[in-house]
């Protein structure tokens, strides 16, 4: 790697090829950035001072014998501003009558443009630079409207070529063949926007010569339209960390893949492969080290997209969810509950099994699976590794073979909860409120009888989760006679059968207030009754005339005997 102060002539030598990478995203600068550069070249201009445009991070490419130029290199950080220079100069040049200044700076010493653009804006770019004489150009493109931006607005009073161009100055940092351009790129760029493992794959994947296998095998699958994209780009909560959809998909895809026995990866290899962080270079050093085609495995990257895109919905958290078992209920686990861990199995079994029955009974001992070891407070830290390693290596692709893989866990981290622990569970567990609302929301979904229900389910983001006997009982609760007693009430008000979910959070004046208040409302305020009645996880209870400890254990006895029946054992 070598970093020096570079000047425009420095970047632009005449014998060297910048190459933005062919599948980049488009050029996005827009009047704010332009209005912003134009002024600094007239301050340039006004002042002939050497002026500090930012860094440039280049990437040297392996010599084409099939190139007239020997030195090629990747634009790693800088698109924006050396395609915003290249217009702002062609521009310039053309008003000022001196287009051959022009060429002779931006071009190659064969006439060939310099700059090599991405698909996106390839056609409209090298139309602008071209163009001999001012004209207009048809085209609704940033790279059309910088062009008019500049042809409007530059005056060629106040900016002079020669000065501009011996003033601007870089940091360009070059690097060799093999040096890691995204460690250099998020080390300069740490509080900007990462790229995405999708578009680092895009670019490793395609070439300039593979647009019809781009087209086939990407465009119609992660961007064919507005909406594909949406879906894809859409952020998800993954553990404590944010990721892109797409990202997500290529983590769980890159996880099957590596338990593969014909490929025989060592598990030392499926160890470091398997972190989220880096994900891009997992891929690239997969692929070298296992021999993996790259054809072939865009094509099986193509059909598990595919299925992705058809059933992983993180959607379903926002309307009513199915009493039916299957993947629309596994994806309320995953996306309401943040449990995306499962993800991998979960694709794995959707492209492998075909039998709708039996992917059925599948995920309906998943749900089982899951929701009782939510309900017992175990922990999910070996969650990686079962979904993502043992499941997918013991090929479980039958009901019977899957409880067979947990059953044999029964006494270790990954062990399945019994009825008695589950029982033990909705006593004495202390969630947190999004896994409390989640295990009644599950709950809700499979014994409400829709057909005596003149409203339908809401999705799960719609509901709030409240405390029937508040924290704060004591201000107009009645007292207990012991500090026994009080501990205890203390202990089974953040219990399962002390809360409820609730169409609408109830307003703070009647949020402590005591249980028949709390239950009715006052004056405007409505109560429980209100936000309850429609839930048959607790509108019956509502017909009690006081709430206490007696009827806490009720209730979570109501709630365990359902959850028996939903989760099965």
């Amino acid at each position: 790697m070598e970093a020096g102060k570079r000047t425009i002539s420095d970047i632009f030598n005449g014998n060297r090829i910048l190459e933005i990478p062919f599948f980049q995203r488009a050029y996005v600068w827009d009047d704010e950035q332009w209005q912003r550069l134009l002024e600094d070249m007239e301050l340039i201009t006004q002042n002939n001072k050497p002026y500090f445009l930012g860094s440039v991070i280049l990437k040297q490419q392996n010599t084409d014998t099939q190139r007239t130029v020997g030195d090629i290199r990747t634009i790693v950080d800088g698109q924006q501003r050396l395609t915003t220079l290249n217009i702002f100069f062609k521009v310039l040049c053309l008003k000022s009558g001196i287009n051959s200044s022009f060429d002779r700076v931006f071009k190659l010493i064969n006439n060939d443009i310099a700059l090599e653009h991405n698909h996106n804006d390839i056609e409209d770019f090298n139309k602008v630079l071209l163009i001999e004489t001012e004209a207009d150009i048809a085209g609704n493109s940033n790279i059309v409207r910088a062009y008019q931006y500049f042809r409007d607005n530059l005056d060629i009073e106040k900016v002079d070529f020669n000065k501009v161009l011996s003033q601007i100055m870089f940091v360009v940092i070059d690097l060799g063949v093999e040096e890691d351009e995204q460690q250099i790129f998020d080390t300069i760029n740490s509080l900007g926007v990462r790229l995405t493992t999708a578009e680092l794959l895009k670019n490793y994947f395609f070439g300039r010569i593979d647009v019809q296998s781009y087209i086939d095998n990407w465009r119609d699958i992660f961007e064919k339209d507005s909406e594909t994209k949406d879906f894809w780009d859409r952020e998800i909560t993954a553990g404590r960390q944010k990721r892109n959809n797409i990202d997500l998909f290529f983590y769980s895809f890159l996880q099957i893949k590596l338990q593969e026995t014909d490929l025989k990866v060592k598990a030392e290899d499926k160890k470091n492969l398997s972190k989220v962080e880096g994900l891009f270079d997992s891929y690239k050093e997969f692929i070298s080290k296992y021999s993996i085609s790259k054809t072939d495995l865009i094509q099986e990257i193509k059909r598990y997209a595919v299925v992705y895109r058809q059933n992983i919905d993180f959607s379903v958290v926002e309307r009513e969810l199915t009493a039916d078992y299957g993947i629309d209920r596994l994806n309320a686990i995953i996306f309401g509950l943040e449990n995306t861990t499962v993800i991998p199995y979960a694709l794995y079994v959707l492209l492998n099994v075909q039998d709708q029955n039996e992917r059925t009974d599948i995920f309906m001992y998943l749900e089982s699976y899951l929701m009782r070891r939510l309900v017992v407070h175990a922990t999910a830290k070996n969650y990686n590794r079962l979904f993502s390693e043992e499941l997918i290596l013991n090929k479980c692709l039958t009901k019977a073979h899957l409880e067979e893989v947990i059953e044999e866990k029964s006494d270790k981290v990954n062990y399945m909860p019994s009825d008695m622990e589950l029982e033990q569970g909705f006593k004495t567990s202390k969630l947190t409120n999004k896994h409390t609302l989640g295990i009644l929301y599950m709950i809700e979904s499979r014994i409400r009888n829709r057909a005596v229900h003149s409203t339908a389910l809401l999705g799960l983001n719609r509901y709030s989760l409240e405390h029937v006997m508040p924290k704060k009982w004591e201000n107009y609760w009645d007292s207990v006679d012991s500090e026994e007693k009080r501990m205890e009430r203390n202990r089974m008000l953040l219990t399962l059968g002390n809360l409820t979910m609730l169409t609408s959070s109830l307003n703070t004046s009647i949020r402590d207030a005591h249980w028949i208040v709390k239950k009715e409302g006052k004056k405007d305020k409505k109560g429980l009754i209100q936000y309850a009645s429609g839930l048959d996880t607790f509108s019956s209870f509502l017909t009690k005339e006081e709430w206490d400890e007696t009827v806490i254990t009720c209730r979570a006895e109501f709630l365990v005997e359902k959850a028996k029946e939903i989760w099965k054992h």
